[in-house]
């Protein structure tokens, strides 16, 4: 196998979830560490590889709920991930093309090549800031130059609730800027959970273990998470059911070295992706 190109100013030594995260959605820009990491896991964790997609499917119907029925604008997507097919700005924008978007990574490599992607998109940006810290994301001026906090704002926590364990006070980083956005913004949410505590206690180890937080939670642990928000029908449920779609945009095939573990979610149902889209209640509420 040839010898992985480095980029400058890149860690080839510790997974990431960005790039352990794109390989599962049959992305390319990932290393051995990644690779190796993502292979350990689906070991005790099979069902990883298709929730893990199922998230990615929500985020196409979630953004079209939001553009279409919502009439959501503006969007800031925290925890954003590598680019890959249909993301935030291509869902948002082929229905309204008006739409403004601000990713937010804590991964170098992804503004690295979100940057790329974005060179000709002037109403789209990546910024590199830690989702914990909303109040650097709030005076980034990217962010203060797109989005306008006068206007419904969509805030996007995709796939990260669980890298956020509660001594990170994950209720104030979903809601600071929902806080501070005008009536009618929305926050779209989702994150691993295991309704049998136990083995999601030993998935939170084993993960963290790894180098990166994480906390699996049950349903009703990420319920009363997000109780100050009020959700849009059908609810916070598995992410397969969240409003599906006979035809959707298909993702790029799963690498052959991971194949074997597509389809293993129905044999473990207690885990899964769960989540949904709520919105930012009203004074009077």
């Amino acid at each position: 196998m040839a010898e992985e190109q480095i980029l400058p100013g890149i860690s080839s030594d510790v997974p990431t979830s960005a790039r352990a995260y794109g390989w599962l959605l049959g992305g390319k820009d990932n290393y051995e560490v990644d690779r190796e990491f993502i292979k350990a896991q689906l070991q005790h964790f099979p069902a990883g590889l298709d929730i893990t997609r199922q998230n990615r499917l929500f985020l196409y119907r979630a953004v079209r709920y939001l553009t279409r029925e919502a009439g959501i604008r503006q969007f800031i997507d925290m925890g954003c991930g590598l680019p890959t097919d249909n993301n935030v700005h291509q869902v948002a924008q082929g229905i309204a093309p008006e739409s403004r978007v601000v990713y937010v990574d804590i991964d170098p490599i992804v503004l690295v090549h979100g940057r790329a992607l974005l060179a000709d998109n002037d109403a789209t940006t990546v910024i590199t800031a830690d989702m914990r810290d909303q109040d650097e994301i709030l005076n980034h001026p990217d962010v203060q130059r797109l989005i306008d906090f006068d206007e419904p704002v969509g805030v996007l926590f995709l796939s990260v609730g669980h890298h956020l364990p509660d001594e990170f006070d994950p209720r104030r980083i979903l809601t600071t800027i929902l806080d501070r956005a005008a009536a009618g913004s929305h926050l779209t949410f989702s994150q691993v959970v295991c309704e049998d505590p136990a083995e999601g206690a030993l998935m939170t180890e084993r993960v963290t273990a790894a180098g990166i937080p994480w906390q699996t939670r049950t349903p009703d642990e990420v319920d009363q998470l997000l109780s100050d928000l009020e959700p849009v029908e059908p609810g916070l449920v598995n992410l397969a059911e969240w409003r599906p779609m006979d035809l959707q945009p298909p993702l790029p095939p799963v690498p052959a070295e991971i194949a074997q573990y597509e389809g293993a979610s129905k044999l473990n149902p207690k885990v899964y992706e769960y989540g949904g889209v709520l919105r930012k209640r009203t004074p009077t509420q």
